[in-house]
């Protein structure tokens, strides 16, 4: 083990491995709950789901572990599947099938574009500030789902109102959210601390459990974990059926709308990922300045970050292929890493948490969305925070990141808010002479993205 995982080379032990493993499964393990209920809305079978989302996790986390060696957890991403289900099926109109074949070449996309070039081009052709604001945008964007998951706002007058109190979803909601807001910030003492990193975890029990004499949480609609394997065949290669990629590219007309969605898919899944990996594994020397630099000018698998991604692209693939939206590397990981994980010995132990979970099918199929739905409203608050590194004060960024953040929100979907700002960043740019300045993948984009918005307005 100290051979493989290189353990003193890198400051750490078993037991400091095996704990932040432990950690960080915790602090991300509400997405057992969360994301068979999100993609539940788009016709899948529930139990079908549930075992994509443990195998997708199990497997690429494993493989972060074992070719990586760094100690990243991997699950379907928040956000990613907020996008699948209300903007992909519900917004636009795709089946899940279809949506789930455009996940499939999104990480192919990731793959080849992992160990090309293309990958430096791409991180280069974005500027920062855009980045930052569609990691800030998605934020809005899922805390507006988990709001209108439990129906906190209505439109059943027409406009926007707040939904009465009485209803016992929403106080089930509540307490959920007052539980969750309470783990995050009361600092308990060292014995107690992974109160604190499994506060999404607890809230989601707590609120479900409340939830039995509200009636809110009902076992009786439970599945159990022979139902869900039997559902499970109902999603497994499903993309490879006549409903997937058949159905995808049989009408001509909708060719630039399904491009569009793969790069939306593509591009939110790369710049969370690599956020994820700058910002935390910089701190903690998991990544060095010189494997940043490597990965950016080196070609293949040249550097520890290269590695990591391909990970996480696979994961994607893998993914789709079981019946899960984008499998993406966790942000959530942060709490691993501050607890001293630094090495894959960390994944490899979350991803034996995420594989024990499985007998758990019956009581997680019960969670009603009351006690999800917090939760989707402090990952939304969390992510925002990227719109601190705006620089708010330069109407030439600020109008473009504020078109893209709010925009995704607005409209429902991560990709228009894209397409909006990418759109105004041109305009701005070419206002201020600076068009030459604008890289022209981004000009392409935008030229696509006009073109599917004309494209819609003529059909």
């Amino acid at each position: 083990m100290e051979k493989f995982f290189h353990l003193k080379e890198n400051g750490t032990s078993v037991s400091t491995e095996i704990t932040a493993g432990l950690t960080t499964f915790f602090a991300m393990a509400y997405i057992i709950a969360v994301n068979p209920s999100m993609l539940g809305q788009t016709g899948m079978p529930w139990g079908a789901v549930f075992l994509a989302t443990i195998i997708a996790s199990t497997i690429g986390t494993l493989i972060m572990g074992l070719f990586a060696n760094v100690p990243y957890g991997l699950a379907p991403g928040m956000g990613l599947n907020a996008f699948f289900t209300f903007t992909v099926v519900k917004g636009v109109g795709f089946t899940w099938q279809e949506a789930m074949a455009m996940v499939f070449v999104c990480g192919i996309i990731n793959i080849i574009i992992t160990a090309t070039s293309l990958r430096k081009m791409i991180i280069k052709s974005i500027p920062p500030m855009l980045q930052h604001a569609i990691g800030g945008g998605i934020g809005i964007f899922i805390a507006y789902v988990g709001l209108l998951n439990i129906k906190v706002i209505n439109f059943e007058s027409g406009s926007p109102a707040l939904s009465s109190f009485a209803d016992p979803n929403l106080q089930i909601f509540l307490i959920g959210l007052v539980v969750a807001v309470a783990m995050l910030l009361v600092k308990f003492p060292e014995p107690l601390a992974w109160l604190n990193k499994g506060a999404f975890v607890i809230a989601i029990a707590v609120a479900a459990l409340i939830g039995i004499p509200y009636g809110v949480t009902n076992m009786g609609q439970s599945v159990s974990i022979v139902q869900a394997f039997q559902q499970l065949p109902e999603t497994f290669l499903a993309i490879f059926t006549p409903a997937g990629f058949p159905s995808l590219f049989s009408n001509a007309s909708r060719l630039p709308l399904v491009l569009v969605t793969i790069f939306a898919f593509s591009l939110s899944d790369t710049f969370d990922t690599i956020g994820t990996f700058i910002g935390t594994g910089r701190r903690a020397g998991i990544f060095s300045e010189q494997d940043e630099k490597e990965m950016e000018e080196g070609h293949g698998f040249s550097s520890k970050m290269d590695k990591a991604l391909f990970a996480d692209a696979t994961a994607t693939s893998i993914g789709s292929l079981l019946g899960t939206s984008n499998t993406t590397t966790y942000v959530e990981s942060a709490a691993g890493i501050a607890a001293g994980g630094r090495t894959g010995l960390t994944s490899v132990v979350v991803a034996l948490g995420f594989a024990l979970s499985t007998i758990f099918a019956p009581i997680i199929s019960a969670i009603p969305s009351a006690a999800t739905s917090p939760v989707l409203v402090i990952v939304g608050c969390m992510m925002m925070s990227s719109f601190a590194d705006i620089e708010w004060n330069d109407l030439s960024v600020a109008i473009p990141a504020f078109f893209t953040g709010i925009f995704m929100a607005f409209s429902y979907s991560i990709s228009y808010g894209i397409a909006a700002g990418f759109i105004t960043y041109c305009i701005v740019k070419t206002c201020k002479k600076e068009a030459t300045k604008v890289h022209p993948i981004i000009w392409a984009v935008a030229i696509l993205f006009i073109a599917d918005l004309a494209l819609q307005a003529i059909v």
